[in-house]
């Protein structure tokens, strides 16, 4: 048995045929969306650029239609008479997020569509920490402990340009960028979770670079002493007493981080998000965020359902703040209870 499954966008369409569990062949379209498209021109579509190519496969059993705008009962009749008017096959049409949810855990929604929100929003923040958190300890550390006074001024301008550079300027730099590579070296090249990870990665360093330098300025001039009468080099002095000492100040900056990044909507805007994309496939593929999940709802909500999904994303964006000064909090109290040998 041959079935036809559709992930559509309004930019493209991507069918795939498979038979059993093997895909056997990928087909492109171009975007079919229900909500903006009328009938005659989904017909359309399908007739001249899907017909022709899967005739070589002999009979299709069923389509599995899922895609932008198809969140309403009648966009999706709309499209299932398009489908079926050429292929007289049973019809199945579901909106993308039906589909990323069946896809990880079976035929049941999960969190009313928020999943692939919350799962792009993870990856985002877990790439972007990853990225940003050695250079910007690591800079931190050069700073106070080994840079001269002259560097250390010049490296402390650049942090603090970089601090007040707009978020909507950062995603400018990305997308400029993308535009380049094509130009250039990269003809393929476009915007992706990567590229939304790097661009929030610079617009987060200089706060992992200001957390670890107060940290580290904060640490009691008694364990340098210690550790140079103790015959400690600088470096072995900073890898094995000045930064333990100091985690605590620069988880706090890590904690931070991870924070702006969740709630970031400028950067990701220009440089991967977008509203329906499921779970993320790669570093190279477009990706949702919860906080660009808020922002898209409510600026174009067409039912009470739709804005209540939206106040559900900003609720769990919130517990996810939340939730990060609730755990940096413990951290820090921990490490004070250890460092005054009270646990």
């Amino acid at each position: 048995m041959m079935f036809l499954i559709a992930d559509g966008g309004s930019t493209k369409t991507d069918w795939s045929i498979v038979s059993g569990n093997q895909e056997i062949d990928r087909i492109k379209t171009r975007g079919i969306n229900p909500f903006f498209q009328t009938e005659e021109d989904i017909s359309a579509e399908i007739r001249d650029n899907l017909v022709p190519k899967i005739k070589k496969y002999g009979s299709i059993e069923a389509v599995y239609f899922y895609g932008a705008g198809c969140a309403f009962p009648e966009k999706n009749e709309i499209l299932r008479r398009s489908i079926t008017h050429y292929l007289p096959v049973p019809v199945e049409v579901g909106s993308d997020l039906l589909a990323a949810a069946r896809a990880l855990l079976g035929r049941q929604a999960v969190w009313d569509g928020l999943w692939p929100a919350c799962a792009g929003t993870a990856c985002l923040v877990g790439l972007t920490v990853s990225l940003a958190v050695f250079p910007g300890v690591g800079c931190g550390l050069y700073l106070v402990e080994f840079a001269s006074a002259r560097r250390a001024a010049r490296i402390r301008l650049a942090m603090d340009v970089l601090a007040g550079t707009p978020s909507i300027v950062m995603g400018l730099f990305g997308f400029t960028l993308i535009l380049f590579l094509r130009r250039t070296f990269w003809p393929d090249a476009n915007t992706s979770l990567l590229l939304a990870a790097a661009c929030l990665a610079l617009l987060v360093l200089p706060v992992l670079v200001t957390a670890t330098c107060e940290a580290l300025e904060a640490v009691p001039p008694s364990l340098r002493t210690t550790a140079s009468v103790l015959g400690f080099t600088r470096r072995q002095a900073a890898r094995h007493i000045l930064l333990p000492a100091a985690a605590p100040g620069i988880r706090g900056g890590v904690i931070l981080a991870l924070g702006r990044a969740a709630e970031d909507t400028a950067v990701i805007m220009l440089t991967g998000v977008v509203a329906n994309a499921g779970l993320p496939a790669g570093l190279g593929a477009k990706f949702e965020a919860l906080s660009f999940s808020i922002f898209y709802t409510a600026a174009q909500y067409q039912s009470r359902e739709e804005l209540l999904r939206g106040f559900g994303a900003a609720l769990v964006l919130l517990l996810l703040a939340s939730g990060l000064l609730v755990c940096a909090r413990l951290l820090e109290a921990r490490f004070r209870r250890r460092w005054q040998g009270e646990a």
